[in-house]
């Protein structure tokens, strides 16, 4: 059954990676590129300080630096310890799948830190700024698909790399604007 259900994955990889094209690569790697989002952060920190003032900002910021470190950690402590090797050190699928990006990262991939990074973002913010900003959860919640997608278009990453990544996103996003919510009431801020 396990067996089936990782070649299920390889195929489904090779389908969403072989869907790729050369001018499309540079997009991705934007997409992909932890650069790319410091615009959105930035506009996120400004609508967080015009609607709740600097003190809740920037508990904010200390709770989303928490919440950034928790996953990332998670991530490595998953990789090192499930060591799922990425699509790129497969040798399974040498000579299969497009490798876009010039290196591949380290060789285990189990769960995708950016999947879980982007949709821990998308979902904190969205949670926590919804009554305020009707639409910002829609466009969050597309941004973490996109960036969680690139990692199966650059070859990085197997499908369900990107979804363990997204549901851990999820369900620590989830803890962290509760305590953030907590924390909010606990110091009367």
């Amino acid at each position: 059954m396990f067996e089936e259900l990782v070649q299920y994955d390889k195929d489904l990889f090779l389908f969403l990676n072989n869907l790729g094209s050369a001018p499309w690569d540079g997009f991705w790697l934007f997409v992909t590129s932890k650069w790319s989002s410091i615009p959105l952060y930035a506009l996120l920190l400004v609508l967080c300080y015009k609607n709740w003032g600097w003190r809740r900002t920037l508990l904010m910021l200390l709770t989303v630096a928490l919440l950034i470190t928790c996953t990332d950690q998670l991530a490595n402590f998953f990789k090192y310890g499930v060591q799922r090797l990425r699509p790129c050190h497969d040798p399974t699928l040498t000579g299969l799948m497009r490798l876009v990006k010039p290196s591949c990262g380290g060789s285990y991939g189990y769960f995708s830190a950016h999947a879980a990074n982007s949709f821990a973002i998308a979902f904190f913010f969205s949670y926590l700024l919804a009554s305020k900003f009707k639409y910002i959860g829609i466009f969050l919640i597309f941004w973490a698909i996109f960036v969680s997608y690139s990692r199966i278009y650059l070859g990085v990453h197997f499908p369900l790399d990107v979804i363990s990544g997204i549901l851990i996103g999820l369900m620590l996003s989830w803890l962290f604007a509760k305590l953030y919510i907590f924390a909010l009431q606990k110091f009367h801020l």
